[in-house]
């Protein structure tokens, strides 16, 4: 993972020490990751793209070897973080139109980028979208099991619990991993290099911090409801794992009240990693939409 074929690279963007790695040329593609991941989640998907796009797989703020300030003052400012790390990580690479590939944390990013700088991208693509349309269904009684993790990383001492050992560290971790993939065991062969990231001082909190950030607006969708927002008018193309147990496929309905020019479709044999999952239908999947953009 480590070794020089992954072109590591980093760079001052926004205040912080941002790592990324870059493949390719052309057009670009910037590549988000969710949690609990960090750039490596992406290794099925940089090697194919890189023939055809430009593409740079970041760590997000708080996450893999990205620099980790901490929550800002109000926690609520996160999400408006990370939206001008990106925006400052492109400027920096000298991206004027771009496309974004994201998944879970990664959607809300770049969602953000695409309300406050629309004029930046050229199409979005999303693995198993968090949005607004799903409101209170965050909630409901066959949903509310499988979200005790977003209370439980609040905790100040969740990290220190989770991060006690490598032992702990991995079966924290190797939960999420089986849990919500469609077949348990697909993380196997990259396990270790995952509980190598989050036992890295700063990396089990950094992600944590999301949680922390995003609790008021958790809330505020499960007590109100979905709110209105103008739809989001850049193409943008939704694959959604079937089998992904956090977040319900059927929960798409609403995908069409936030975003103008919408293509959704499911992805059998999926769940929450559809991406890592299913690789070679996600490869062509991203490779058609942005071949059309670019």
């Amino acid at each position: 993972m480590n070794g020089p074929a992954w072109n590591h690279r980093r760079l001052e963007a926004n205040g912080i020490g941002i790592h990324y790695v870059r493949h390719g040329s052309d057009y670009p593609l910037v590549l988000l990751h969710g949690w609990p991941e960090f750039w490596y989640t992406w290794r099925k998907n940089i090697p194919v793209l890189a023939g055809e796009f430009d593409v740079v797989a970041p760590d997000l703020r708080g996450f893999g070897d990205t620099e980790k300030p901490g929550p800002p003052d109000p926690p609520e400012k996160h999400l408006g973080d990370l939206v001008e790390d990106l925006r400052a990580l492109t400027d920096s690479l000298g991206f004027e139109r771009f496309g974004v590939v994201s998944h879970d944390v990664g959607a809300y990013v770049a969602q953000g980028l695409a309300r406050k700088y629309p004029e930046r991208l050229g199409g979005l693509f999303f693995f198993d979208c968090p949005y607004p349309g799903i409101g209170r269904r965050w909630a409901d009684a066959d949903s509310i099991n499988e979200i005790w993790y977003q209370t439980f990383n609040q905790q100040p001492w969740a990290a220190s619990l989770v991060g006690e050992d490598r032992k702990t560290c991995e079966a924290y971790i190797r939960h999420f991993l089986d849990h919500w993939a469609h077949a348990p065991g697909v993380f196997d062969e990259d396990l270790d290099l995952w509980v190598d990231n989050f036992m890295k001082p700063g990396n089990l909190q950094g992600g944590f911090d999301w949680y922390i950030s995003t609790n008021a607006s958790r809330l505020d969708l499960i007590r109100n409801g979905p709110p209105e927002l103008p739809k989001i008018e850049i193409p943008a193309r939704v694959r959604w794992g079937e089998g992904d147990s956090v977040l319900k496929v059927e929960w798409a309905d609403r995908l069409g009240d936030y975003f103008a020019e919408l293509d959704f479709a499911p992805m059998r044999e999926a769940g929450h990693f559809a991406h890592y999952e299913r690789p070679d239908l996600a490869n062509r999947e991203i490779s058609d939409f942005f071949r059309a953009i670019a």
